[in-house]
């Protein structure tokens, strides 16, 4: 494998409440998963991302007991803030996500959502020092977001190590913070980069998601319509590698300067992603996706995200 980055994202694992069967449409064999767990390491994707709210625990859980005599993994979690501040929910959360998932630091912890950005920073300071947080990261952030929590990490000695947005073909709007980001030393990771499977190419207006799921709510039929000349494009530039074309979405992201997180709950997504890491799009190539993206007209926006 190349030594391009990559985090493979596990928010498909989970049971219950924004779990797998809530958002995706469908229930998830541990079996599956441990094996894709495997295949993926032994491919050499040693970067993992989970959060609390993943199936409020249970990727966790699931993710914990996969790393167990994997001490290489490199571990990545988040904490959910409410909309009002409570002191201790985040190092309560912290210490609830480290027994879950069997560490006692976080390779990177998030803020989530932006809520009450500097008291909740304030209280991931001490874990920081403490080493218990090796890098501290912010998700669903704006540019000003990003500028405040710079100022208030660097007041105690600590550094920004990480920014996580929404970034695809069809959320292409974040190349001004992509580019500070990358200029000031922190790592910017795209997430939903295949919204949830649109972009895959397994998926179209006639073979669309399962009905009882929060991503056909998101992405119905008529949106898989406007994105018909879009995966057209995508088949075609596959094609042409010899990958398969839910790998290009992935590429795009990567020469835009940002990190993809890739779910996966099969092994041979991790097969396809291993393939596509030895190739590397040309600027036509991107410049052909974006058109082919904008005309669709499409803007995809998560519910949790800021405007």
């Amino acid at each position: 494998m190349s030594e391009k980055e990559i985090m493979i994202g596990t928010w498909a694992w989970g049971t219950g409440m924004n779990g797998s069967s809530m958002v995706f449409g469908k229930r998830q064999d541990p079996a599956v998963l441990k094996q894709s767990f495997e295949k993926a390491v032994e491919c050499g994707f040693l970067h993992w991302d989970t959060a609390a709210v993943y199936g409020m625990g249970t990727c966790e859980t699931l993710l914990g007991g996969f790393i167990q005599g994997h001490e290489d993994i490199f571990l990545s979690t988040k904490f959910m803030p409410g909309k009002k501040y409570r002191k201790g929910d985040l190092t309560k959360s912290f210490e609830q996500s480290m027994t879950r998932l069997g560490r006692e630091a976080a390779d990177l912890f998030w803020i989530h959502v932006p809520n009450n950005l500097a008291l909740n920073l304030c209280e991931v300071i001490p874990l920081a020092k403490e080493g218990r947080i090796r890098s501290v990261g912010i998700s669903n952030v704006s540019l000003e977001h990003i500028r405040k929590a710079e100022r208030v990490l660097a007041d105690n000695g600590l550094k920004l190590g990480a920014v996580q947005n929404h970034f695809s073909l069809l959320r292409n709007d974040q190349q001004e913070i992509i580019d500070y980001c990358n200029s000031r030393g922190i790592r910017y990771y795209a997430y939903m980069v295949l919204e949830q499977g649109a972009l895959s190419g397994h998926y179209d207006a006639k073979h669309h998601f399962p009905r009882f799921s929060m991503r056909n709510v998101s992405f119905n039929k008529k949106k898989f319509r406007k994105i018909e000349g879009l995966l057209a494009a995508m088949k075609q530039m596959a094609d042409q590698y010899g990958i398969d074309p839910s790998q290009i979405p992935i590429l795009w992201v990567m020469s835009k300067g940002a990190i993809p997180i890739v779910g996966i709950t099969k092994p041979s997504h991790a097969e396809k992603l291993a393939e596509a890491m030895k190739v590397s799009l040309t600027s036509e190539e991107t410049a052909m996706l974006e058109n082919e993206a904008a005309s669709t007209g499409i803007r995809q926006q998560g519910v949790w995200e800021p405007q």
